[in-house]
């Protein structure tokens, strides 16, 4: 028994879209310290905000699901604006504690236009730095 029997990874498939983004948590933080709520209000869902206000460092979670919201941009070639917003992708967790997305209606309409059928994941950080990649896929 290796102790591995649990793990499910999400089924493989055709990978449509691909994106990266890096930021520095001390942006976040400053943009945060200058703005406040209507930061929060207009970048993140109330449930990406009530995770990471939760959190000992709260900035570094926040960078990490700005990056997330950037690099899902990237996987439709959108961009964050007029087609798919900042609030258009919630990041939240799964049972293990994996990093998941969830679309709004515009966001779903995207991945129904491009042929995919789900968007992958994932999230670090450190004291200074938050990255993500995300891939469309299409099972």
């Amino acid at each position: 028994m290796s102790g591995l029997e649990g793990i499910r990874l999400p089924p493989g498939g055709v990978l449509l879209g691909l994106g990266a983004d890096v930021i520095e948590v001390e942006r976040v933080r400053g943009v945060f310290n200058r703005q406040g709520e209507r930061f929060l209000r207009r970048v993140f869902t109330d449930e990406e905000q009530a995770y990471c206000l939760g959190m000992k460092y709260p900035h570094k979670h926040l960078a990490a699901r700005f990056a997330a919201k950037e690099a899902v941009s990237k996987c439709f070639t959108t961009g964050i604006g007029a087609e798919l917003g900042w609030r258009s992708v919630s990041v939240y967790h799964g049972p293990r504690h994996e990093p998941l997305v969830r679309l709004d209606e515009k966001g779903e309409e995207l991945l129904r236009q491009v042929g995919a059928t789900r968007v992958l994941l994932t999230l670090s950080h450190t004291d200074t730095v938050a990255m993500a990649v995300a891939a469309l896929v299409r099972a």
